[in-house]
């Protein structure tokens, strides 16, 4: 039988930058703040520490391979690296432009407009923006431009023929959204290219995208019915604690998994795990308490089962948040209490699509 295609979000924030050193500090990658985590309450998971892979920089060739063989080896289809765009200004994105111009590593890939202003608030800082983001007719033509090759490389990834492009933040770009896809519509086909598969993030799709991604977490955006659900069957499983917001990771997989499916094409994108010490410090952090790879396995499992009911062919995309984003502590990439855990829980919910026996293991 067909499968769905599981893609990872994939984040490139693992070297150092001009603009990350004014920033945050000379030599600033995202491995400064994971290792500088620290538990807030007993028994809390911090810090999270690789292992096979180490505290790579992603400028080695070596590691982009290991990690598309590793990826590989536990069923994962692709990677969605995110694409940094402000108005023409490109930052991080010296990695996939390795990646699209060496050929390698030969795995498939497609690209997350992360369209949102930089601010400091993602580090749990100030409103003061880093990196503003601005729209307009020129600009639409000089992205597209640059994003025509890049959409006809062999190894994107594709949907019936029309390569798949997620946009993190279309609520932004409302205004100028049907203009700036005509625009495009209009250079694809000089470039013979279909169209494009476009996902939003979050929001339901705007008119010609083809579906959203159930991006969690993000609770601001549940709806208020749903809220009051998750109040009550959580009860005293939401605790706060030096400002941290703390949820039952079983509780809310629970509860996923029972919601109502929305009235639009929703693609699923389950959480491995999420705890976002690293980046907020002793303030205001989110944390899913009591996560497993066996709960994850059982959350993937529905997805994976939804998806095969809903969508047919090409269009049976699962995504996973995250494969690397140690700060906010999502990651399938191996740690050291983990180990291969999680990775395993990918192949294991794959393989019981095909009828296959499994045994869940740790480590």
């Amino acid at each position: 039988m067909d499968k769905p295609r599981i893609i990872t979000f994939y984040l490139p924030q693992f070297h150092p930058t001009p603009e990350n050193d004014v920033w945050w500090g000379r030599g600033f990658t995202e491995w400064t703040n994971v290792t500088k985590a620290k538990p807030q309450f007993s028994g809390h998971y911090q810090p999270h520490l690789p292992s096979d892979l180490g505290f790579y920089d992603l400028r080695l060739a070596e590691t982009r391979e290991d990690q598309a063989d590793l990826a590989r080896q536990y069923g994962i289809h692709g990677f969605c690296y995110y694409h940094y765009w402000f108005h023409g200004t490109r930052i991080l994105e010296r990695i996939f432009e390795d990646v699209f111009n060496s050929g390698k590593p030969d795995f498939p890939f497609c690209l997350c407009w992360a369209n949102e202003s930089w601010t400091k608030t993602w580090i749990g800082g100030d409103k003061d923006i880093l990196l503003h983001q601005t729209y307009s007719a020129e600009d639409d033509l000089n992205h597209i431009k640059y994003l025509i090759p890049i959409f006809k490389d062999p190894r994107y990834i594709r949907v019936n023929n029309k390569p798949l492009l997620v946009i993190y933040r279309t609520d932004t770009i409302t205004e100028r959204l049907p203009e700036m896809l005509a625009l495009w519509n209009e250079e694809l086909n000089k470039a013979g290219i279909e169209g494009l598969h476009l996902c939003s993030v979050r929001n339901p799709p705007p008119e010609n995208f083809a579906a959203t991604i159930n991006f969690f977490p993000d609770f601001s955006l549940i709806p208020f019915s749903i809220q009051d659900k998750l109040k009550y069957t959580f009860g005293r499983d939401v605790l706060r604690s030096f400002k941290h917001t703390i949820f039952s990771y079983p509780k809310l997989v629970d509860h996923l998994m029972k919601a109502p499916a929305p009235d639009y094409p929703m693609y699923h994108c389950p959480v491995p795990s999420w705890d976002n010490t690293p980046r907020r410090g002793d303030t205001s952090a989110l944390i899913l308490k009591d996560s497993s790879p066996e709960i994850f396995e059982k959350w993937l499992d529905s997805c994976l089962q939804d998806t095969i009911k809903k969508f047919e062919g090409e269009e049976q995309l699962v995504f996973i948040n995250a494969w690397n984003e140690w700060a906010e502590g999502t990651h399938l990439e191996p740690d050291q209490k983990w180990g291969h855990a999680y990775l395993k829980a990918v192949l294991n919910s794959l393989k019981k699509l095909d009828g296959e026996k499994v045994q869940s293991e740790n480590g």
